[in-house]
């Protein structure tokens, strides 16, 4: 009989253990920086990562439109923006996120004329819900790239 009875005592404990240690929610720990590095997006051109996950988000450094392969840029602002955006979705990928993750974006442009295509192109790969957003102009970018862009995306 005594051992049954801390037999179920046990058992009560250790059950009521599990059920609080489920309900927990793990934060995730603001003080790590966990350094992103993929083989299927170009590689810095300088001294940073394509992306940083820290305090649950990722960061990813600004995309030129690098094509991987020929390691040249595409002409037109149509091409230029989807090689950017698919080089932002490898390396959002390759910390084990997805664009629908995405919060934020910010694109840069050498001429807001080209506002229009760019959009074009930006709204297929954000269909629904697309993230919040900043577009502005800049006089000149890397490489004389069109279009760049960085992103926050939930880890």
């Amino acid at each position: 009989m005594k051992t049954q009875v801390v037999s179920m005592v046990f058992i009560l404990l250790f059950s009521s253990l599990c059920i609080s240690a489920q309900n927990k929610k793990v934060k995730p720990d603001i003080n790590v920086k966990k350094i992103i590095k993929t083989e299927k997006a170009p590689g810095a051109i300088g001294p940073y990562n394509q992306g940083i996950v820290a305090g649950g988000f990722l960061f990813t450094s600004g995309q030129l439109p690098i094509n991987l392969v020929s390691g040249i840029l595409p002409s037109g602002i149509e091409e230029q923006t989807v090689q950017v955006l698919e080089n932002l979705k490898a390396i959002i990928e390759a910390a084990g996120s997805s664009m629908e993750k995405v919060v934020k974006c910010t694109v840069y442009l050498q001429s807001m004329n080209d506002f229009a295509a760019m959009n074009k192109i930006y709204s297929t790969y954000f269909p629904q819900n697309p993230p919040a957003r900043v577009c502005v102009e800049v006089s000149k970018m890397a490489k004389n790239a069109m279009v760049e862009m960085d992103a926050v995306a939930i880890e």
